[in-house]
């Protein structure tokens, strides 16, 4: 499986069974990302929109125009506890190059 470099941390206690969530729609293991210790490495690239500067956020403001970024939201869903635990708008770290040379 490629995997992209698209990494979310895990919160702490997460230990066995999880599900996630990318923007409402629930990711399976092993097809649209992998566990690597306490971090997943998703298959496909997802961003957050960052923060809007003084300018689109004022145009925003007055109706003039409109954003369109991409912005993908990782939600989990564990147990810890005994409690079942959701938390959402996991940070998304940026991608890392990928080596394609070998040696």
């Amino acid at each position: 499986m490629e995997v992209t470099g698209t990494r979310v941390q895990l919160p702490a206690g997460v230990e066995g069974g999880f599900e996630v969530y990318v923007n409402g729609v629930q990711q399976r293991e092993g097809a649209d990302f992998v566990r690597q210790g306490d971090v997943l490495a998703f298959t496909r690239r997802l961003a957050h929109e960052g923060r809007l500067g003084f300018w689109r956020w004022t145009s925003l403001f007055f109706g003039v125009a409109g954003t369109y970024r991409k912005h993908d939201s990782v939600d989990i869903v564990y147990e810890s506890g005994g409690r079942r635990i959701v938390r959402t708008g996991l940070p998304i770290e940026p991608p890392e190059p990928i080596d394609d040379e070998e040696g």
